[in-house]
């Protein structure tokens, strides 16, 4: 009872600015899964000898588009998992996604020596993907997708490059609007390329 007694005053004690923050994000964490990718141990060198701590990478999604990443270091690694969890949630991307299901379109990401692949596929292909890229398209919410990662098998370096390449998709409603076109002539364009192609063959 004195432990309760105590955390509430300490609640209390706390910037109202810091306690709305807190409550904004349990109210967010219902709608977000989280999956973390890496956990290493890390040490730095001090006077004394070694302090040694623990690094966490965590993926945050909503599993509709919205996605992000963080990296976040802690003596213990619940505290490591969840500042890099809150760090993510904090900085989300929106990617289009194709009938809410996969990509619009293939794309190409790098980061250091990491470089991946994205390639859109048809309903029922599941996710072909390696464990860092396959947190990334789980908190995503894609459910189709090959993707492959060559050079660098480092899950930092993948993720980035991962996210690397979500940024360069675009959606037909995009494109349309820099083009100045309807929707309907781009990927009219591209079906019709499509249909031409299996007649071809």
């Amino acid at each position: 009872m004195a432990e309760l007694e105590k955390e509430n005053q300490e609640k209390k004690r706390r910037p109202r600015k810091d306690r709305n923050e807190e409550a904004r994000m349990d109210r967010v964490a219902d709608e977000f899964i989280d999956r973390v990718v890496h956990v290493n141990r890390v040490s730095k060198t001090v006077k004394g000898g070694k302090r040694f701590a623990f690094a966490a990478l965590v993926v945050v999604g909503d599993q509709k588009g919205r996605v992000g990443f963080a990296h976040a270091k802690s003596k213990e690694v619940p505290d490591a998992i969840k500042k890099a969890t809150e760090r993510a949630r904090r900085h989300l991307i929106r990617v289009p996604l194709r009938e809410g299901r996969t990509l619009h379109h293939d794309v190409l990401g790098h980061f250091g020596a990491g470089r991946v692949t994205l390639r859109t596929a048809p309903a029922g292909t599941g996710i072909i993907a390696g464990g860092p890229m396959r947190a990334v398209f789980e908190a995503m919410g894609i459910q189709d997708v090959v993707a492959k990662c060559t050079g660098s098998s480092n899950p930092h370096n993948m993720v980035r490059a991962t996210f690397d390449a979500l940024d360069g998709l675009n959606s037909p409603r995009s494109v349309a609007a820099k083009r100045g076109k309807k929707v309907g002539d781009i990927v009219g364009r591209r079906d019709g390329e499509a249909a031409a192609k299996e007649i071809a063959e």
